[in-house]
């Protein structure tokens, strides 16, 4: 009996490793064996795509007197605590509207997802076409009521708004799609409970709706934050990392000196640190995350 047993287990087991194959090897090709080889040339000075010359840690050394690598991180990190909190409770609030009695719900909902289907660049390329300082829609109108245009390519503070609100436009849509799923899940039953015991709307909202889409945040969070970090199509297309590195973010000036200046050891270690700093924001809030398993 117990042969069979670890015969029936054996083959079971064999059987799940056949299923998981595929993925593991696609895993190892595209993600570890890249992961390894940019830590290997993030070790090396190279000039264009040749072989490089082992320097140690000077790549590193070097970022830490790089004072374009510290604005490139101040900005990656500025662009990530504004669109990280302003697209989540963007999509929290259009869901709970989404999820009422608001009228025409599936035309709103198709409007708010469309953005979903656009790839990055072409939603830049949409980008410059409302934000460009010469041509754009938004300084035409400016103008037309007798307001003075803004220098959305010349002046930083404006480059800057102009991706980040272009970036929200492209996110919320995804964001509202997860928490209108995270509300429908929620028993009914436990509103009407709490409007039985006199708890007004704000009050169901604070303590019901935000609680109970826990999950639904902590997903979010991970994933803004991560993709926040990795920006590069929208502010590549509508800004060049300019003016005057105003705009530039690390996976920016990463592509800059891998594929500009040719410099791939010193890009590979700026996308190491990029890879550090991720990890290490995931790790942190997966231990410090209270809601990330709540469940009704």
């Amino acid at each position: 009996m117990r042969r069979r047993r670890s015969g029936l287990a054996r083959g079971e087991a064999l059987t799940g490793y056949t299923f998981v194959a595929p993925n593991l090897v696609l895993l190892v090709v595209f993600v570890l064996v890249p992961l390894v080889w940019a830590a290997v040339i993030s070790l090396e000075r190279t000039n264009g795509f040749g072989s490089g010359q082992f320097v140690g840690l000077d790549n590193y050394t070097r970022l830490v007197r790089d004072p374009v690598f510290w604005r490139a991180t101040v900005n990656t990190l500025l662009f990530t605590v504004l669109v990280t909190p302003l697209s989540m409770a963007l999509g929290l609030g259009i869901a709970v509207l989404l999820d009422s009695v608001l009228p025409a719900r599936g035309l709103f909902r198709s409007i708010l997802i469309l953005p979903m289907a656009i790839s990055g660049v072409a939603t830049a390329l949409m980008g410059v076409l409302v934000f460009d300082q010469d041509t754009g829609v938004v300084d035409k109108v400016l103008r037309a009521v007798g307001l003075p245009a803004i220098s959305w390519q010349s002046d930083g503070t404006a480059a800057f708004a102009s991706v980040v609100l272009v970036t929200l436009w492209w996110r919320v849509g995804f964001n509202m799609l997860i928490y209108l799923a995270g509300l429908q899940a929620i028993n009914p039953e436990l509103y009407e409970a709490a409007r039985l015991d006199g708890a007004g709307g704000w009050q169901r909202f604070r303590h019901l709706t935000v609680p109970l889409v826990g999950p639904s945040s902590f997903f979010l969070l991970i994933l803004n934050v991560v993709y926040s970090f990795q920006v590069f199509d929208i502010v590549f297309v509508m800004t060049g990392g300019g003016p005057q590195n105003a705009t530039t973010v690390l996976v920016t000036y990463a592509y800059d000196n891998g594929f500009v200046t040719g410099d791939q050891g010193y890009a590979a270690a700026i996308g190491i640190v990029l890879l550090l700093l991720t990890l290490a924001f995931t790790v942190v809030r997966w231990r410090t995350s209270r809601t990330r398993d709540l469940v009704e």
